[in-house]
C-alpha cells in the first residue's frame, strides 16, 4: 500500500463508492463499473482488495434484501462457481505478471460484449450452472463477475435479483478470496489496501439506499459498459508494450 499515493486511495475510494451503490441499486455493478477504474488508477487495487471489499457489501446487501431470498434458484449459480474458481485458480497459477494485463484486459472486453449481445437466457438449473462458472473465473481473476448472472436475472423484479445476487455473490468472493490466497495472489498488502478502500465501500451502500427507486441504471448502462471497454482496451495494449 506503501506504493500508493494519497490521492491514488481517494480516488479509488470515489471509484468504489460509485460501484457499491450501483450494486445496491441494481444487484451488480461495483465490478463492473470500479474493477477498470481502479485498474486504471492501480493496478494493485486489482482483484484481491476489490474481491474482500465486495464480501462485506454482498452482506450489507444481503441483510437489507433477505426476504426477497430464493436459495433454490442461486444454489445451482453457486454449483458452477465452483468450477469457475477453480479453473481461474489453475489459470492464475501459470501466468506471469507481464500477461496479467492481456488476460484483465481480454475478460474485461467479454464482460463488455456479454452485457450488450442481448441474449435474454432463461432462469433455469442449466443456464445458472454456466452462468455461475463464467462469473466465477471471470470473478476471480478480474474482479467482474456480474454481467453473467445479470444475463439470467434480468427478466426478474428488483428485489429477488438484489437478493439471490448478493448471496452468489458472497460466496463466490469468498471462494475467490481463498483461490487467490492458494495460488498466491493474496497477502497483507492486500489486506491492507482493503482495508483503506472500506469507505467507500460503506458510503455506497448507504446512498444506494437513498437512490434505489430514482437511479435510473438504463440511462447509466451505456457510461458504465464505455468505461469498462477503455479499461479494457488499455489493459491491452498496456501488456503489449
Amino acid at each position: 500500500m506503501s506504493e500508493l499515493s494519497l490521492l491514488q486511495l481517494v480516488l479509488g475510494n470515489l471509484a468504489l463508492a460509485a460501484g457499491a451503490c450501483l450494486q445496491g441499486v441494481a444487484g451488480y455493478g461495483i465490478g463492473t463499473l470500479a474493477a477498470p477504474i481502479l485498474f486504471l488508477i492501480s493496478p494493485l487495487f486489482i482483484p484481491g482488495p476489490l474481491i474482500m471489499g465486495s464480501i462485506l457489501l454482498a452482506v450489507l446487501l444481503l441483510l437489507r434484501n433477505r426476504a426477497s431470498l430464493g436459495f433454490r434458484q442461486v444454489r445451482f449459480a453457486i454449483g458452477g462457481n465452483v468450477v469457475g474458481t477453480a479453473l481461474a485458480i489453475a489459470t492464475l497459477s501459470v501466468i506471469v505478471s507481464e500477461q496479467f494485463d492481456l488476460i484483465f484486459g481480454g475478460l474485461i472486453l467479454t464482460a463488455v460484449a456479454l452485457s450488450v449481445a442481448g441474449l435474454r437466457p432463461a432462469l433455469n438449473a442449466r443456464n445458472s450452472v454456466i452462468a455461475g462458472a463464467a462469473s466465477g473465473y471471470m470473478g476471480t481473476i478480474t474482479a467482474v463477475g456480474g454481467p453473467p448472472i445479470a444475463m439470467i436475472y434480468q427478466n426478474e423484479t428488483g428485489p429477488l435479483v438484489r437478493a439471490n445476487m448478493s448471496a452468489f455473490f458472497l460466496f463466490a468472493s469468498c471462494a475467490a478470496v481463498l483461490g487467490l490466497i492458494l495460488s498466491g495472489h493474496l497477502g497483507w498488502e492486500e489486506v491492507k489496501l482493503c482495508l483503506a478502500m472500506l469507505p467507500g465501500i460503506v458510503t455506497g451502500f448507504i446512498l444506494s439506499g437513498h437512490v434505489v427507486r430514482k437511479l435510473p441504471f438504463a440511462a447509466l448502462r451505456p457510461i458504465i459498459l464505455g468505461i469498462a471497454a477503455v479499461a479494457g482496451c488499455a489493459a491491452i495494449l498496456r501488456g503489449l508494450l
